[in-house]
């Protein structure tokens, strides 16, 4: 376990505030001189959420994969955050947010500017709750792909979703959604997200929870037996522009709540952005190629990548955060590891229960950036 501290800028002895004379500054017309510290603000899509604070520069320590014991020094630009409201007053994001978009100021960008890593990256969301991250990875052969959707604007990692599966059952579907490494669930408005729960609906097995009170997010959860120990569930499939399969290997969500045990798809309704986020990435090492455009993923259990001695990081309980990214980029309409192969099975293997305490910090909070 890694302990995280509050960063520090007085603690620093590398840090030093950027002007307002940068070329990263873009809040240039509320600097009163082109030596101010240069402001940000983000407002997001949680209601009365934001961050407001000046921008830094601070060294980041990285080691390569050839040679772990030689440290990488690499100076990148954040916000120190000074006034935070909303959803950041609640627990979400206690330890910041890592931009990895492709703006000019993320992590990915800078490190590629400078010549230190490739343009392109790579996240892993194991099954066991652990994850990775390594800047330069270009991703493998006999990996799935998919192009961007590049919006000149506010480019995002936007891909565009052509089917979907849900229990056997294969319905075409054109729409957009942003794979978002920092969201937790993933977000569908219609018609995506009443065609994928009413088809899961219809195949689950056990009977539906219709309690009002217990506050869950989800719409479509089920009740769980005292002494049930597993259950299947409807797989959940998509195929992806250009025709690879993106194989859900983890659609839902075991709760354990005052009455009893619950299981949920772990999709949310939403009104204006698509989202897929860390539970439909779970059992995948995700390829951000910013180089090609694409969109790359593979099946991993995140120990084993590239014969890496280092084990992943196992991140400490809390909400993970999301990139801040223009909502109208994406408006508009248990194992399955197959990139090309045929369809599978109805319902995932049997689940063991592995449940998870319900409280009400563990709510899915959108940080999606309205500017």
């Amino acid at each position: 376990m890694i302990e995280f501290n509050i960063y520090s800028l007085n603690s620093s002895n590398t840090s030093s505030k950027v002007p307002c004379s940068s070329a990263l500054c873009e809040q240039q017309k509320q600097c009163s001189s082109p030596q101010s510290n240069c402001p940000y603000e983000v407002l997001y899509l949680s209601n009365g959420t934001s961050s407001t604070g000046v921008l830094v520069e601070d060294v980041l320590h990285l080691t390569t994969d050839e040679d772990k014991t030689k440290a990488v020094e690499a100076k990148i630009t954040f916000g120190c955050g000074q006034t935070q409201t909303g959803s950041f007053l609640n627990g979400a994001a206690p330890n910041g947010l890592f931009g990895l978009g492709m703006d000019n100021v993320s992590v990915p960008s800078i490190l590629a500017n400078e010549n230190l890593a490739s343009n392109s990256f790579s996240m892993c969301f194991g099954f066991d709750g652990v994850g990775r991250i390594t800047f330069g990875d270009r991703g493998s052969s006999g990996q799935g792909e998919t192009p961007f959707n590049l919006r000149q604007s506010q480019p995002t990692y936007n891909v565009s979703i052509t089917q979907v599966n849900v229990g056997g059952n294969t319905a075409d579907l054109d729409f957009n959604a942003i794979f978002d490494s920092g969201t937790s669930f993933t977000y569908l408005n219609d018609p995506a997200y009443t065609l994928i729960s009413e088809n899961f609906n219809n195949f689950a097995m056990e009977k539906r929870h219709t309690s009002n009170s217990s506050g869950l997010p989800f719409e479509y959860c089920y009740d769980l037996s005292a002494n049930q120990t597993s259950f299947n569930y409807p797989i959940v499939n998509l195929t992806m522009k250009g025709g690879d399969y993106f194989f859900v290997n983890d659609p839902i969500i075991v709760i354990s709540l005052q009455g009893g045990d619950v299981y949920c798809l772990g999709i949310v309704k939403s009104d204006n952005v698509n989202i897929i986020g860390q539970n439909f990435m779970t059992g995948y090492r995700i390829v951000f190629d910013r180089e090609r455009m694409v969109l790359g993923w593979k099946a991993s259990d995140c120990y084993d990548i590239e014969a890496s001695n280092t084990l992943p990081v196992n991140p400490p309980t809390g909400v993970p955060p999301a990139i801040a990214v223009n909502p109208e980029a994406t408006s508009g309409n248990a194992n399955n590891t197959n990139i090309s192969g045929a369809s599978p099975s109805i319902t995932s293997p049997s689940r063991h229960l592995k449940t998870l305490f319900y409280a009400l910090t563990f709510a899915l909070i959108p940080f999606f950036a309205l500017i």
